[in-house]
């Protein structure tokens, strides 16, 4: 997996990125939330829960399927204001939908673990990407602190970080464009 740092490197990017007019104060700390929750399986492994488990590292929480859920209960509960099955809501539903969708995604660029089960319900065989660019992440701090850390660090930065920083600036300058626009149209 990228780091939950990077991860929520994803969220921080999406949330400048796709934030509308007079979005609540936490809409960018849920778009954080909704791009990291997926790793909290990693606590299964404390249980005694493998890779192969449907709720091992990289399954039922990693699947778009969980994806869904997700995104509706944070819709349903912090953005509650909403009326529901309105186009708002259903925005925000399919905007944390996705945002959460990517940390899987994201996983299935990674260069080692055991796979991420894409498909569930429908499969639960776990994929990975042809391509991986992305170094996989150590599951622990002590690990992260050394050579391999540094190599996931320097991946990251490179295939994550700059991207979504570059996302935020495209995403700002085109949303100032459109903005000049509406303000010219209306003179």
């Amino acid at each position: 997996m990228p780091s939950v740092i990077s991860h929520a490197v994803v969220g921080i990017a999406a949330g400048k990125a796709f934030a509308p007019r007079g979005v609540p104060k936490h809409f960018v700390l849920t778009s954080v939330v909704c791009a990291v929750i997926p790793d909290l399986d990693v606590i299964g492994f404390f249980f005694g829960f493998t890779y192969d488990h449907l709720i091992g590292h990289r399954g039922f929480f990693h699947s778009p399927f969980f994806s869904l859920f997700l995104s509706l209960f944070i819709v349903s509960v912090f953005f509650s204001n909403e009326k529901k099955f309105s186009i708002p809501w259903w925005s925000y539903v399919f905007y944390f939908f996705l945002l959460s969708s990517s940390h899987g995604i994201l996983d299935a660029f990674t260069n080692g673990g055991g796979g991420v089960a894409l498909l569930y319900p429908f499969d639960d065989t776990r994929y990975f990407f042809p391509w991986s660019p992305i170094m996989v992440s150590p599951l622990n701090v002590k690990a992260f602190i050394s050579n391999w850390g540094l190599m996931v660090i320097k991946t990251e930065l490179l295939c994550i970080w700059i991207p979504s920083l570059l996302f935020i600036v495209v995403s700002r300058l085109i949303r100032n464009a459109i903005d000049k626009r509406v303000q010219f149209t209306e003179l």
